[in-house]
């Protein structure tokens, strides 16, 4: 399973990282992984980083554009996705800080609803050590 936390960078960051994502990746990495004594740092460090997200507005936009699909349910603050045709099952939930998508598979496709919405999230994958800009990995699927 594939846990992927996907971040609202700032634009100053973004502008800062764009090409050098291996940074930015490894900068969150070690906040994820941060000791119980550095929390408050990490903490200070995170908040300059990301812009706060706007769970309520996801979960409309999310709910209004997906509610008529099939594969689509919701159930309290967990959004579903079950394609058995794509062979896809993941789970997303957004939080004030992050949005976190588990999927059984390498993709999701949360992905593309979520870069209608916002150009500039950053997807990490701390377990396999995989990240990307969501934007970026748009347009190499449409390739």
């Amino acid at each position: 399973m594939r846990v992927y936390f996907i971040f609202d960078i700032k634009k100053e960051y973004i502008n800062l990282y764009k090409g050098n994502e291996r940074v930015l990746y490894n900068i969150l990495k070690q906040i994820y992984y941060l000791e119980k004594e550095e929390v408050e740092y990490g903490y200070h460090l995170f908040k300059q980083l990301i812009n706060p997200i706007d769970k309520a507005k996801i979960d409309r936009y999310l709910f209004l554009k997906l509610h008529q699909d099939i594969p689509y349910s919701k159930r309290k603050d967990t959004h579903y996705y079950n394609n058995l045709y794509k062979d896809e099952v993941s789970r997303l939930i957004v939080k004030k800080s992050y949005i976190k998508i588990e999927a059984e598979q390498l993709s999701s496709s949360f992905f593309h609803y979520l870069n209608q919405l916002d150009k500039r999230l950053f997807v990490c994958e701390f377990k396999y050590q995989d990240y990307f800009f969501l934007q970026e990995f748009e347009e190499k699927e449409t390739i």
